[in-house]
């Protein structure tokens, strides 16, 4: 079996870090080792981990972000395999073993996977897989227009090659990754079980969301600007380009008309006028450009119903 250095990232997790070290370190195959590194937190995390601090490796740091983080763990990691935790989340007891076996299944794998159950306010509501189905063949395409590896466990050697996280990132950091590991040569596996558990922050439209499409388009387009992409890469890009420019005008609009901002006619006008997004959906756009208040009453009602797709949160961490 390979080791494996388990690492979570914590910033201001001092509700949720005890459950996911705890879930590290009660695996059927015992981590190597166990990372965690404070990015700078200035709650009360340092005392949620005073329990485990003979059983993990704690790093503590100024507040860099979480790719920050994540390198400065890579930079202390001594298993093959350096697998990714975050605070809020949960490994399943099995996990680093499923890995494992793959592992020694398929040698010539850098990124190792699961499923992952999707989790909001501790309720399963679906399955990671059931919407972002995993790529056996065409990885080097499908990964420009998915991340379809959550939370992946990567050779720790080929992760130093790619020189570890993008830290000019704020999000999109772990898609970012996988994109320049794939592109590079490296393959992904999956062991198609939910092993890992992943919530789902109850987030409405906020700038957070929009700060994270603008990156994701920032991201794809630096993409586009390289040598090297196939046609059929090239296609890949274009349609996830599409797809996260209308995620994006839509997210804007639908913001400023919640806020009752001054530009959100505007916003809802570009909307409309926009190509990449689907007919229903400018018809829809252009009905709140000419009435932006009975737009943003609707919106309220919708979310006074419980009408907004639970799912939809998965936009902000995929």
């Amino acid at each position: 079996m390979p080791t494996f250095s388990v690492v979570i990232a914590a910033y201001q997790a001092a509700g949720t870090i005890a459950r996911a070290v705890e879930s590290a370190l009660a695996q059927s195959l015992s981590p190597l080792e166990a990372i965690v590194c404070d990015d700078g937190s200035t709650d009360d995390t340092a005392a949620a981990l005073e329990p485990y601090l003979d059983r993990i490796v704690l790093i503590r740091k100024p507040r860099g972000g979480v790719s920050s983080a994540r390198n400065a763990a890579l930079a202390r990691a001594r298993g093959e395999f350096f697998a990714i935790l975050d605070s809020d989340d949960v490994f399943l007891p099995e996990r680093l073993e499923r890995l494992g076996a793959l592992a020694v299944w398929r040698p010539d794998l850098d990124i190792l996977c699961t499923d992952a159950f999707l989790e909001v306010d501790h309720e399963v509501v679906a399955q990671f897989g059931e919407g972002c189905a995993f790529e056996l063949l065409h990885q080097r395409a499908a990964i420009l227009e998915r991340c379809f590896c959550i939370a992946p466990a990567y050779r720790r050697s080929a992760l130093i090659r790619a020189r570890g996280f993008d830290e000019s990132l704020h999000t999109g950091e772990d898609w970012d990754c996988l994109i320049r590991l794939l592109r590079s040569g490296a393959s992904a596996g999956l062991v198609d079980e939910p092993l890992y558990r992943y919530r789902l922050h109850d987030r409405s439209l906020t700038s957070d969301r929009i700060g994270t499409l603008r990156d994701r388009v920032r991201l794809l387009e630096h993409v586009g600007r390289k040598n090297g992409l196939g046609d059929d890469e090239r296609a890949a890009l274009a349609r996830s380009l599409r797809r996260q420019r209308a995620y994006l005008i839509l997210t804007e609009a639908e913001a400023a008309l919640r806020s009752r901002s001054w530009d959100a006619r505007t916003r809802a006008l570009a909307a409309a006028r926009a190509p990449e997004i689907s007919l229903r959906s400018r018809a829809a756009a252009l009905a709140a450009a000419l009435a932006p208040a009975a737009a943003a009453r609707a919106l309220e009602r919708r979310d006074a119903r419980g009408g907004r797709n639970r799912l939809s949160r998965t936009v902000t961490r995929t």
